[in-house]
C-alpha cells in the first residue's frame, strides 16, 4: 500500500542522506535544451488555427534555412530519414542503382537508398575526420552508380571539392546528409548547401531541435517544383496554395514528408537563440579539448580532427581508445563514476540489413576500428561548470593506471628468523 511522503513514518534507513554521504547526481549523455520561448510560439500556433504544416512557422523556419544555408527551398520534414527518402525521389534513383555510403553512419543513410530498391555501396571512412574518405570512392563507382551520399561526421565537413569533383566527372547527384552539420561550415559555405541536396536533422540529441524533425536542402532551381510535390504527398497543393492553380490533385510520387505547424513553432525558438546555442555548445567542447590534450600526448587516447579548412558545430565530443576493451572499460569506468557515455554506429556493412540490401567495396579496416574504439562524452545546453569538471576528472581517472603495490623485498631464511627474533625483542 502506497503512504502519503508527508505522514510516512521517518526512519535512518528512509530519510533521505545528508548533503555529505549523498553520491553525486549523475551526468547524463545528453539533455534536451529549450529556450523558453516555445510554448509561447506553440500557443500562437494554435491561435492561427492552423495546426498542419505549411503554415506561418513552417514558412518561417524554411525560409530562414534557406538563407542562413544559401539553398534554393528548404522543406521542413518529419525527420532527418523521411529528408533522406525524399532526396532519394527527388534525385530519381530507383530499382538496380547504386548509391554511395559511409559504413559508419546511422541506418537511415543506407535505409533510404534501399527503400527506392537501389543497393547502398559501403566505402571506408578517413581515420582522421572519421567521414568517407573520398580517396576511396572513385574504385567503388560503376555503372550501376548514381549517387554519393556524404555524412558530416560529428558536424566536421567531408572533403566536399574533391566529391563534387569526382560526381562531375562521372554524372553523379551528391546527397549531403547533414543531420550533425547544422551552423558548421566547408571553406566557409554551410554544410548542407554542397551537393545537389542536402538533409538536416532536429531530433532531441541535436544542436536545433523540435523533438523529431528534419528538413531537405534542394540547391539546385529545376528540382525546387518536384521536392515541394514529394512533401504535399504528391500533390500540386503548394502551387494551389501560392494561387498558380485553381485546384490540386495528384501528380507524382509522394508521402506524408511535412512536419506540423507545432513543431515548426518549436523549431522556431530555436532558432532565434541559434547563435548562443553554438556559443555555449563550442565553450563546453573547448574545455574538453584542451583538457585531453596531456592524454593525447601520453598516448593513451586520440581526440577529434578538425582540419583547418572547417569549422565545426560542437555537435559532439569524442575520443578514440587503442583497443575495444580498453574503450569498454573506460566506459564503465566513467559511469562508476556517473559520468554517462556511449559508444557509437555499429557498421552497416556488417549488419543484418546491411549484407542484405548492400554490399561493402572492398574492406573496411577504418570502420571497424573506429566502431570498437570510440566514445562519446556528455555535452548539452545545461551543462554547469562542475559538471564539466566531473567530466574531465572522470576520464583523467579512468585513464590513469593505479600505482602497483610494491612488493616486499626478498630475504634468506636466517634474515627471517633473524627479524623475527628481533620482534619478539622489542614486545
Amino acid at each position: 500500500m502506497e503512504t502519503d511522503a508527508e505522514t510516512a513514518p521517518s526512519s535512518p534507513e528512509s530519510a533521505p542522506p545528508s548533503p555529505e554521504s549523498a553520491p553525486p547526481s549523475r551526468v547524463p549523455f545528453n539533455r534536451p535544451f529549450t529556450t523558453g520561448e516555445e510554448f509561447g510560439y506553440i500557443q500562437q500556433a494554435i491561435d492561427n488555427l492552423h495546426l498542419s504544416g505549411n503554415g506561418p512557422f513552417t514558412e518561417r523556419c524554411s525560409r530562414w534555412l534557406a538563407e542562413q544555408i544559401g539553398s534554393e527551398r528548404a522543406l521542413l520534414s518529419t525527420s532527418c530519414s523521411s529528408a533522406l527518402e525524399m532526396a532519394m525521389l527527388v534525385a530519381g534513383i530507383g530499382p538496380d542503382d547504386e548509391a554511395i555510403v559511409p559504413s559508419y553512419t546511422f541506418p537511415t543513410t543506407a535505409g533510404a537508398v534501399a527503400l527506392r530498391g537501389a543497393v547502398p555501396v559501403f566505402v571506408d571512412i578517413r581515420p582522421d575526420t572519421l567521414n568517407l574518405d573520398e580517396r576511396l570512392i572513385e574504385q567503388a563507382i560503376t555503372p550501376r552508380t548514381r549517387a554519393i551520399v556524404p555524412v558530416h561526421y560529428a558536424g566536421v565537413g567531408c572533403d566536399m571539392d574533391a566529391i563534387a569533383a569526382l560526381a562531375a566527372r562521372h554524372g553523379l547527384t551528391v546527397i549531403e546528409d547533414a543531420a550533425q552539420g547544422i551552423s558548421a561550415s566547408y571553406r566557409g559555405r554551410p554544410l548542407g548547401a554542397l551537393g545537389d541536396l542536402g538533409c538536416l536533422s532536429f531530433h532531441e540529441t541535436k544542436n536545433l531541435t523540435c523533438g523529431e524533425g528534419g528538413a531537405l536542402l534542394v540547391n539546385r532551381a529545376e528540382w525546387v517544383e518536384r521536392a515541394e510535390i514529394l512533401q504535399e504527398k504528391g500533390t500540386n497543393r503548394s502551387q494551389f496554395l501560392r494561387g498558380q492553380v485553381d485546384k490540386y490533385t495528384w501528380v507524382d510520387l509522394g508521402s506524408s514528408f511535412l512536419a506540423s505547424e507545432i513543431n515548426a513553432a518549436f523549431l522556431w525558438a530555436q532558432i532565434q537563440h541559434s547563435a548562443k546555442i553554438l556559443e555555449r555548445r563550442t565553450a563546453i567542447w573547448n574545455v574538453y579539448n584542451e583538457r585531453f590534450a596531456a592524454l593525447e600526448e601520453r598516448g593513451v587516447l586520440r581526440r577529434p580532427t578538425i582540419p583547418a579548412d572547417r569549422t565545426h558545430n560542437a555537435h559532439m565530443y569524442h575520443l578514440l581508445l587503442p583497443t575495444r576493451g580498453a574503450r569498454d572499460r573506460f566506459i564503465k569506468r566513467l559511469a562508476s563514476r556517473r559520468v554517462e557515455a556511449h559508444f557509437h554506429y555499429i557498421p552497416l556493412h556488417s549488419s543484418i540489413a546491411g549484407r542484405r540490401f548492400g554490399r561493402a567495396a572492398g574492406e573496411l579496416p577504418v570502420t571497424d576500428r573506429v566502431s570498437d574504439t570510440l566514445v562519446r562524452l556528455p555535452l548539452f545546453i545545461g551543462m554547469s561548470a562542475e559538471d564539466v569538471e566531473r567530466v574531465c576528472a572522470a576520464v583523467e581517472r579512468a585513464l590513469t593506471p593505479a600505482p602497483r603495490p610494491q612488493r616486499p623485498e626478498p630475504c634468506s631464511g636466517r634474515q627471517a628468523i633473524k627479524r623475527t627474533r628481533s620482534s619478539r625483542v622489542r614486545r
